[in-house]
């Protein structure tokens, strides 16, 4: 059980430090190119899943959280179970980073409106500020900061062949367009190791 525990404990430090970071020191939309244009740094928040995708309402956000903390209860009791079986470390890798990344996720909707000021395009959070946090217990929101507009074409000069429906409200075209985290990533990762290297465990399912 310790290299799943590493690979968890390792991921979520990894997301924690850097959303405490983004949040205690940027302004919503702030932005700090890495390479160009094409790797941002883009502080936002969303109430949702990973990506940026999110239910509406705050029944649809309190769902959400509800199921992810079944969800990995339910991933938790599985990867233990997968253990004490001793099974191949890839399927173990896999579903440790898809847990470790629903955690990462789940500690912003918990915790964060409880223990953080409300950010916004002109002021940077605050930790356990006196007035109390922005939102109670699973009303969260989720810290996005990785954007990564590798093409980015204007409505106006787009080949003929591209459908309107491509393109936001804004008039132009990006790939990739939604921001993201660490956890987001963790999950991300640890679907494709599953879906690529571990067939033959999924079939057996």
């Amino acid at each position: 059980m310790k290299r799943p525990l590493l690979i968890i404990f390792t991921v979520l430090l990894l997301d924690q430090l850097l959303k405490f970071y983004i949040k205690l020191t940027m302004t919503i939309g702030q932005e700090i190119p890495l390479f160009g244009n094409w790797a941002i740094i883009h502080f936002t928040e969303n109430n949702g899943m990973a990506f940026g995708f999110q239910f509406a309402g705050e029944w649809g956000k309190l769902a959400l959280s509800l199921f992810r903390i079944l969800a990995v209860t339910a991933m938790g009791i599985y990867l233990y179970l997968l253990t004490k079986r001793k099974s191949d470390f890839g399927p173990v890798f896999g579903i440790s980073m898809v847990l470790a990344g629903a955690l990462g996720n789940i500690l912003d909707s918990a915790f964060y409106g409880l223990i953080f000021s409300s950010s916004s395009y002109h002021t940077v959070a605050t930790l356990l500020p006196e007035a109390g946090g922005y939102a109670s217990f699973l009303h969260g929101k989720v810290v996005d900061m990785f954007y990564f507009p590798l093409i980015m074409i204007q409505q106006a000069e787009a080949p003929g062949w591209m459908p309107d429906f491509l393109f936001s409200a804004d008039g132009y075209f990006v790939f990739f367009r939604p921001v993201f985290n660490i956890a987001d990533s963790a999950i991300t990762i640890g679907v494709a190791w599953l879906l690529l290297f571990e067939r033959k465990f999924l079939k057996g399912l």
